[in-house]
């Protein structure tokens, strides 16, 4: 009996030991609610993730393979370091101009079974956590590729995802897939599989307790973007590299790296709310800008043609009626599409930049990314795709009086791209060149790492609207998802807010808009990109209301403060941004039927304000109304209609 005791208190302290020793260290957020555990076991790196005591991710892999070294398992932990990390930073382009950051950071160290080191980096802020892999020189070998990583999320098994699938590569529109421009699931469950894996970022609902959003930060020219994929696991997400389809095949799906060297960061953001996913800006947090600016960049609101008027319209004429009506809407720029170097060319263009800023107008001008990578037929063609080429083209644009470009067309997440999105950047930078990018992947911290970028398209956008009658009838459903998903990691440029009610030039017969006006202007706050084409046309200088023209003057495009006041993704959404000392609260409602809603704006309390909102027939109005002294607000929001308060 007494032997019998001995063995089961031995068997007790070993299993006790065991489990003390496959924990090897632990972090947590300044203010103790999220909580991150690394773990040790049989060779292999996991971590989980707490919130407020709850499991948000229950252990998950770490690791990653290169073509030199395998650092996915036979890993022996090392140690473990803390430290602690805190900015300020100003930025105007993104949802805060003012960022107060402050992270507790942990630092694991592992060798491999070739005794080559790894590090993985976490920096735990008030609910988000990033995370990146070092790699240290492996003797004389100082450089690796690394071919795929282990990196994964696994989530409790009640969890539903918010997910939009990535595109197959060399389709759609002349073979320019993949854009970041599918559409989403809302609630689905977890595990549904997508051929070609998910794009970040994901948003995850776990259950009534809390919500997950994953992406990534820091892609550069030194790595490849990367995606969310599905794994035999039901509830086991992993990070996915692009796939070797992509850029019409050409260059490495993995990401080529000099010694010592560090990957992106992987970015978690964790609430028992929407409003930690709305106001996170941690993809801006834990980058740095690469370059200085050559000159203060101007932002703002632009107009531009194509989205209705389309390929006729880049005309010298036609073009001037857009000059001028931004000139009447107090509009920074014109963006000049598709074909203007055919149909205008290099010597009426100077003309008409000479016209635009006669009217205090500046102009960006239309780019194909071309190169090789796909079959895009519209000009300017491979000007933007050669070092020498994109030089030569700058030059003549900054004599030329040209402030900024949008470069359309490059469809992929490669090493390969990631450095032509660079090159493009930090040339036009040079010549004090703004750049937008269109048919694009997802930005991942630009907004801070490269000073002359202005945002990207990499959502289902307005030009989907012209062309779909079925994104036409789920525009709102969409709508109420972008705050949560993809706008709330970078900046959208959506290129929307139609007040036309027919999506043609005509304004008639066809393509007949399904929101109401109120959706419309409140799209223009809720969407948020230092520059935003919008879709007013000439015509709606005098076929809208007054107080639309009038709201689509006074909205900003660059915000102080962002809020999120309530919502649920696919339902409705309703934000609020603050630029300089006005407040702008919009909301709109994707559902069949009138959200009655009770908000608190203590920004507004005992104020009165101008409310723009739709009545039971989609027509929209303005009046003034008092927010109660406590801040409290009661709206009804019509079905695909919706709202817009400011003060």
């Amino acid at each position: 009996m007494k032997k019998f005791t001995l063995l089961f208190i031995s068997l007790i302290s070993f299993c006790f030991l065991s489990k003390l020793k496959a924990q090897v260290a632990e972090v947590s957020s300044p203010d103790g609610k999220l909580k991150l555990n690394v773990f040790s076991e049989n060779g292999n790196a996991l971590y989980s993730v707490t919130f407020q005591g709850k499991m948000m991710l229950e252990k998950s892999p770490l690791g990653l393979i290169t073509n030199e070294s395998d650092f996915s398992k036979n890993l022996k932990f090392i140690n473990s370091k803390k430290d602690v990390f805190a900015k300020t930073y100003s930025n105007e382009k993104i949802k805060k101009s003012k960022v107060n950051y402050s992270a507790n950071v942990l630092t694991v160290s592992f060798k491999n079974a070739y005794d080559f080191d790894l590090e993985i980096e976490f920096q735990v802020s008030d609910n988000n956590i990033a995370f990146r892999y070092s790699i240290e020189p492996m003797k004389d070998r100082l450089s690796v590729v690394v071919q795929s990583e282990i990196t994964g999320y696994r989530f409790p098994s009640q969890t539903t995802t918010f997910l939009s699938p990535m595109m197959k590569p060399m389709t759609g529109f002349a073979r320019t897939a993949p854009s970041y421009e599918s559409g989403y699931k809302a609630d689905a469950e977890l595990g549904m599989k997508a051929d070609y894996g998910y794009v970040f970022p994901g948003l995850f609902h776990n259950g009534n307790d809390s919500w997950i959003l994953l992406s990534e930060t820091g892609v550069s020219s030194l790595y490849c973007a990367s995606h969310l994929d599905t794994t035999s696991e039901k509830n086991l997400y992993k990070v996915a590299y692009p796939n070797m389809a992509e850029n019409n095949g050409f260059g490495s799906s993995g990401a080529a790296i000099s010694l010592p060297g560090t990957t992106p960061w992987r970015t978690i953001t964790i609430g028992d709310s929407l409003k930690p996913i709305v106001e996170t800006t941690i993809p801006f947090d834990v980058v740095d800008p690469l370059y200085e600016p050559s000159q203060k960049y101007q932002f703002g609101k632009s107009t531009w043609s194509w989205i209705l008027w389309q390929d006729n319209s880049m005309n010298y004429e036609d073009q001037t009626k857009f000059i001028d009506l931004a000139s009447k809407l107090g509009y920074e720029y014109i963006l000049i599409d598709a074909l203007w170097d055919k149909n205008i060319g290099k010597e009426r263009m100077k003309e008409l930049i000479q016209y635009a800023k006669s009217k205090n107008v500046e102009v960006m001008l239309w780019y194909n990314s071309n190169g090789a990578a796909n079959d895009a037929p519209m000009g300017p063609r491979n000007k933007m795709s050669s070092s020498v080429e994109r030089k030569k083209e700058m030059k003549w644009l900054k004599e030329a009086g040209v402030k900024g470009l949008k470069v359309d067309f490059f469809g992929g997440d490669k090493q390969e791209t990631m450095r032509l999105y660079e090159d493009i950047l930090s040339d036009a930078n040079d010549f004090g060149l703004t750049i937008i990018f269109h048919g694009a992947t997802l930005p991942r911290g630009w907004e801070v790492m490269y000073p002359n970028y202005a945002g990207s398209e990499a959502v289902l956008a307005s030009e989907m609207l012209y062309f779909s009658e079925d994104v036409r009838k789920q525009e709102a459903f969409f709508a109420t998802l972008h705050p949560f998903i993809r706008n709330t990691v970078g900046s959208m440029e959506f290129g929307g807010t139609f007040l036309n009610k027919f999506l043609k030039k005509s304004n008639k017969d066809k393509n007949k808009r399904h929101t109401t006006d109120g959706f419309q202007l409140a799209t223009a706050v809720l969407f948020q990109n230092p520059v935003q084409m919008f879709a007013v046309m000439p015509n709606n200088l005098t076929d809208v209301p007054q107080f639309q023209i009038d709201f689509m003057k006074e909205v900003p495009t660059l915000w102080d403060e962002t809020v999120f006041i309530d919502g649920y993704p696919g339902k409705y959404s309703v934000i609020a941004r603050k630029h300089q000392n006005q407040w702008f609260v919009a909301g709109i409602n994707a559902e069949k039927t009138v959200k009655k809603l009770k908000i608190k704006l203590p920004m507004f309390a005992g104020k009165t304000v101008k409310l723009i909102n739709d009545d039971a027939q989609g027509n929209s109005s303005e009046k003034e109304v008092k927010v109660n002294d406590k801040g409290e607000f009661k709206v009804e929001i019509q079905p695909n209609g919706g709202f817009v308060l400011r003060n």
